[in-house]
């Protein structure tokens, strides 16, 4: 005979309507937000693979030209928190179909800008209207996907975002070695428009999703409260130290590849990004590396797989770096889909404002891995970036580290209040 609790069990199971792998909808809803993802890190990233032809045309060094990256990923960062209260009260489906509808309308007048002070403003406006989409799919994703699928499902629009990054660099570095790099910019745009009409002919209406009040106070609460969470800030952290590695390496890396002894061409250069498919497959993998390492072991792997990257690029031989990209990739990507899918299960309220802290401090790291990155490569070369990312990833580790004491001695504390009660 089955047990009260097992009976209790099922039947709350049997209740839980969110949607599981192989439920009508789940496909619909997964395809939808992987074009979503795509069609944001294809824009967000869209000059990344073109500095050193944008540096070029307007006479800019690579710390100039990297502010049309770090504009929009800054911009993105600003606006993310309030742009997500804005989806507590519209819905998170209202909210990611009008930030993606703006983006792409932008996206498609980037590529006539004038003069990089143009280009650098189009981007942050871009940027900003990106910030209503990443939290808003975050907890889309935890509200309507049931707690045992949602790393997968999280996995899997990150791994869009690898797609987006990995495509938008390789059309825009092909078609700028044709015709120009504003020609690039303009595939990219109109590659978006195709993923934003997927995106909005298949993703499922929320049913789980409850309208609350444009509050500020209770924002500010949620806020508050999130951010006293040592574990939520813990994993803030985590998100925004990987993105500076990331960001750092992907905006240089084009001009070291530019310069001797590479002196590779545009589209090759662009080619390079191929390696974000590996992003793709470690996104993915997250879930099953938490199962068998536990969180803290998978941020620990993710860590190890990107510092291994950062020392082998340091070669001068180009199969070296190539590898040094894809160990730099994979473990970003896995430390990225391990963070941010503990952010959705760690809040148990607000989780909208959950996710775009994280959002604001992932995209503030991107912002100041790309600008700082440049002026690394700028006063110390390669060597220089490489330092910076190194940084980073040890401050990776110093607070996995310091998450690993606190957990051991909270344990040892519940473990001694039992036995007090028990003695009682």
């Amino acid at each position: 005979m089955p047990s009260a609790s097992t009976k209790a069990a099922a039947t709350s199971t049997a209740a839980d309507t969110r949607l599981t792998p192989g439920a009508p909808g789940y496909r619909r809803m997964s395809f939808a937000l992987f074009a979503a993802g795509l069609a944001t890190f294809a824009l967000l990233y869209s000059t990344q693979a073109l500095l050193p032809a944008i540096s070029a045309e307007f006479g800019a060094t690579a710390s100039a030209a990297s502010w049309t990256v770090s504009a929009a990923t800054g911009a993105l960062a600003l606006l993310v928190l309030p742009l997500s209260a804005l989806s507590e009260r519209f819905g998170r489906r209202a909210m990611m179909t009008a930030s993606l509808a703006v983006a792409v309308v932008v996206g498609l007048l980037v590529p006539f800008a004038p003069n990089l002070e143009w280009l650098i403003a189009l981007r942050a406006v871009q940027g900003a209207a990106l910030a209503g989409l990443p939290a808003s799919a975050m907890a889309f994703l935890a509200e309507e996907v049931r707690p045992r699928a949602l790393i997968a499902a999280i996995g899997l629009f990150v791994a869009g975002n690898s797609i987006g990054g990995m495509s938008g660099r390789l059309v825009t570095g092909w078609a700028a070695q044709v015709w120009g790099w504003r020609a690039g910019l303009l595939a990219v745009g109109l590659m978006a428009v195709a993923c934003a009409v997927v995106f909005r002919l298949l993703l499922p209406k929320a049913r789980h999703f409850t309208p609350g009040s444009l509050n500020p106070k209770a924002v500010a609460t949620a806020v508050r409260t999130h951010l006293a969470d040592p574990l939520l800030m813990r994993l803030y952290a985590i998100g925004a130290l990987f993105m500076t590695v990331f960001g750092a390496v992907y905006t240089v890396i084009g001009y070291r590849l530019a310069e001797a002894p590479f002196s590779l061409p545009q589209g090759v250069i662009g080619s390079i990004f191929l390696v974000y498919l590996v992003g793709t497959v470690s996104s993915a993998a997250a879930g099953k590396l938490v199962g068998r390492l536990g969180r803290r072991g998978a941020l620990y792997l993710a860590v190890g797989t990107t510092a291994a990257g950062l020392l082998l690029s340091l070669a001068d031989a180009l199969a070296a770096v190539l590898l040094g990209l894809v160990l730099i990739t994979a473990g970003f990507f896995a430390g990225h889909a391990v963070a941010s899918s503990s952010v959705s299960r760690t809040a148990k309220t607000g989780r909208a404002q959950a996710s775009a802290l994280y959002q604001s401090a992932y995209y503030l790291g991107s912002s100041a891995g790309g600008t700082v990155g440049a002026i690394a490569f700028h006063s110390g070369g390669w060597a220089g970036t490489v330092l910076l990312g190194l940084i980073a990833v040890l401050g990776v580790v110093s607070i996995t580290l310091y998450g690993s004491h606190s957990a051991r001695v909270a344990a040892r504390a519940e473990a001694g209040r039992l036995r007090v009660r028990a003695a009682l």
